[in-house]
C-alpha cells in the first residue's frame, strides 16, 4: 500500500468545487525532492548521537537561572556561595544546577580548600552565550547591561578578558 506523501493526500476533493483545499503555508504545493540537493546535505548532516547531545545542551540552556549562572561564569570564575548570592538562590539549588551543567561539560570545577570554584568549561560556551545574546538583541531590541559590561564583552572578544 502506498503511503500518502502529505496530509493533503488523505483529504478528499471538495464535492461542491471539485478541488482540494489549499495546503498550509508551511508546505509546498507539490512534493518534490532533488537528489542533487538532498544527498550532499544528508552526508554532512549531524549524526543522531551528536544531535541528541546538542539538543540536551540547548535544553539545559532553556532555564533562565542556568543561563544566568553561565553568564556570571563567562565573566569570572566563582564559588558556589557567590553564585548563589548572584542568582538569589540557595547554595544547594545552585550546586544542583552546576552539577547538571558539569555533566554536559558546560562548566568545570576545582576545589581550593573548603571552597569549590566553577568556570566555563571552554571558550566555545562563552561564544555560544555571546551569540545568543547578540541574536536576542538584534531580534528584539533587548539590550542589557551598562557601559562597563559592554566594555568587558568587547575586551573578551579582543582576547583581553578573563578566561
Amino acid at each position: 500500500m502506498l503511503k500518502p506523501s502529505s496530509p493533503l493526500d488523505t483529504v478528499p476533493d471538495n464535492p461542491a468545487t471539485g478541488t482540494r483545499p489549499a495546503p498550509p503555508p508551511e508546505l509546498c504545493d507539490v512534493r518534490h525532492t532533488s537528489a542533487e540537493v538532498v544527498e550532499p546535505i544528508r552526508r554532512a548532516l549531524v549524526s543522531v548521537r551528536a544531535a541528541e547531545a546538542l539538543a540536551a545542551t540547548f535544553s539545559v540552556l532553556g532555564d533562565p537561572t542556568r543561563v544566568r549562572l553561565l553568564d556570571a561564569l563567562a565573566q569570572q570564575e566563582m564559588c558556589v556561595c557567590e553564585l548563589a548570592e548572584l542568582v538569589d538562590s540557595s547554595e544547594s539549588a545552585v550546586s544542583h544546577q552546576l552539577r547538571l551543567l558539569r555533566s554536559l561539560r558546560l562548566v568545570r570545577s576545582r576545589r581550593s580548600g573548603r571552597l569549590v570554584f566553577y568556570q566555563l568549561d571552554d571558550e566555545h560556551i562563552r561564544r555560544l552565550l555571546d551569540q545568543g545574546r547578540r541574536h536576542i538583541e538584534e531580534e528584539t531590541g533587548v539590550q542589557e547591561g551598562d557601559a562597563a559590561a559592554r566594555a568587558l564583552a568587547a575586551a573578551r572578544e579582543r582576547g583581553e578578558g578573563a578566561a
